[in-house]
């Protein structure tokens, strides 16, 4: 365990470090640029995310496993991935180029045809270097890697925001961007000629194993992917792009979010593959309710904390000009609850892709089939319901699956207990925090500094009471009787 928590804690330091300093961007950007051309960069960069997760054809993630299995032809397969990925970003670079004033037509925002050649240089660009870090990690330079991570942020952070800072307009910012990444892309080719010298050729027979490897995640990845961000394009289309702006603003991503889920899923991953492998069941079982009570601890008291402080947040992150975004931020933060459930690292464990391939069709399905609904009945917020909806589907399906494979009963598949325990002190929590808040008119920041730590001691308060005076042993008895 100490070899897999040892790089675990490095990788996710450099990434730590960047993800808070590149977080400055869209808040930098709220205050420079009005709202419309706030709303066109959030475009922009939503068309980015989503080319460049599917552009990526599961190419550069092959890597992780054919450069440890085959180390004698680590250059081949290093070229090769570059060759796929910096192809697949020239098409995107062409596609958006050519097809820049239909996109902007369907979006209904004619800014968008001035931006999209850069955007399509920097995907480009991008993606390319996709496998810059993963080819650090898979030859085990996790503190190289780190190291690349924080500074690839940085870079980015700083390229993107000097330029608007000088010159507040949105092209500014896309031309740094374009910058950045042909950096990035100089710093690939640099690391594969070092790392791979002398075996650094393309080969066409090793080429077509990565294809037949990477293809059926590649599928699971595409729906994913599609599904995740449907609910933006939708409301896109529906809307202005100062609208637009204020939707994305409420669909805040919280940098420690998805960090400390997927940091703690792949640990999960590794000991519950073990186990399995092993045929210890029942401490797989025991590693998933550890690590879903591990989960619980911390999203549920930061659902709590960002629902208590959600105005000020907003606020003091993006000006009163988007307080309109206030509760659509509210109900998406909500949503973090979910990810207490990690439910496809064990579908990953036991190899189930084609289950996680028909889950994420199934979600894409009902955000397609409901979103037009949704957004006439509830307006902006219609979009962040639907995406709950589809989520709240897939992980009750997937639940049934992990019981499935777990061999688990309804009333062991989770810790029960636990979870109700840990959710009333979240819940209780935010009693003293709002009444506070409530009875202090202070400003945002010593607002949200307060009432965030009256609500993090009382919930501390509260869970030590609670394992202290026994209770949960007398719900986990009670539970497992009725069982």
């Amino acid at each position: 365990m100490d070899s897999t928590l040892k790089p675990t804690a490095v990788l996710m330091s450099g990434r730590l470090a960047g993800v808070v300093v590149a977080f400055a961007i869209p808040v930098v950007l709220a205050r420079v640029l009005d709202q419309a051309a706030f709303g066109t960069y959030k475009q922009l960069f939503l068309i980015f995310a989503t080319l460049y997760g599917i552009g990526q054809l599961g190419m550069a993630e092959s890597l992780f496993y054919f450069l440890p299995a085959r180390p004698e032809r680590s250059g081949r397969y290093a070229l090769n991935s570059f060759v796929v990925l910096a192809g697949a970003g020239a098409l995107c670079l062409a596609t958006l180029w050519a097809g820049r004033n239909l996109i902007a037509g369907w979006f209904g925002n004619r800014d968008l045809a001035t931006g999209l050649p850069w955007i399509g240089l920097y995907l480009g660009l991008m993606l390319a270097s996709a496998l810059l870090e993963i080819i650090q990690v898979a030859r085990k330079r996790f503190t190289g890697a780190a190291l690349t991570y924080a500074a690839s942020d940085v870079g980015r952070t700083a390229l993107c925001l000097l330029p608007v800072l000088l010159a507040p307009r949105l092209e500014s910012v896309l031309i740094g961007g374009a910058a950045f990444a042909a950096l990035r892309f100089g710093a690939t080719w640099l690391v594969l000629n070092r790392e791979f010298a002398a075996d650094l050729r393309p080969d066409r027979s090793l080429l077509r194993q990565q294809i037949a490897y990477a293809m059926p995640f590649e599928l699971a990845v595409l729906f994913e992917i599609l599904q995740a961000n449907l609910h933006q394009y939708a409301v896109s289309l529906h809307f202005d792009a100062a609208t637009f702006a204020i939707y994305s603003v409420g669909c805040l991503q919280v940098p420690l979010v998805d960090l400390v889920a997927g940091t703690t899923c792949n640990v999960m991953m590794v000991k519950m593959g073990e186990d399995i492998q092993a045929g210890r069941r029942g401490d797989a079982l025991a590693e998933w309710h550890g690590t879903v009570r591990k989960l619980a601890l911390v999203f549920f008291p930061l659902v709590g904390v960002l629902l208590v402080n959600a105005r000020d947040l907003i606020v003091f992150l993006f000006t009163a000009r988007y307080a309109a975004s206030v509760p659509i931020f509210m109900v998406w933060t909500a949503s973090f609850l979910l990810l207490s459930l990690p439910v496809d690292g064990v579908m990953r464990v036991f190899a189930d892709t084609r289950f996680l391939f028909l889950l994420g069709a199934t979600k894409l399905l009902i955000i397609v089939a409901c979103v037009h609904w949704f957004l006439a009945q509830f307006g902006l917020l219609g979009g962040v319901f639907v995406s709950m909806l589809a989520v709240l589907v897939g992980k009750t399906l997937a639940l049934a699956r992990v019981k499935r494979h777990l061999n688990a009963g309804v009333t062991g598949l989770l810790p029960w207990a636990s979870l109700a325990a840990i959710f009333a002190a979240a819940l209780a929590a935010g009693l003293p925090a709002l009444l506070v808040k409530e009875s202090l008119a202070l400003p945002p920041l010593a607002s949200m500094l307060l009432s965030g730590l009256i609500y993090l001691l009382a919930y501390a308060a509260l869970v030590g009471g609670f394992r202290a005076s026994g209770l949960r042993r007398r719900l986990v008895s009670i539970v497992e009787t009725r069982s």
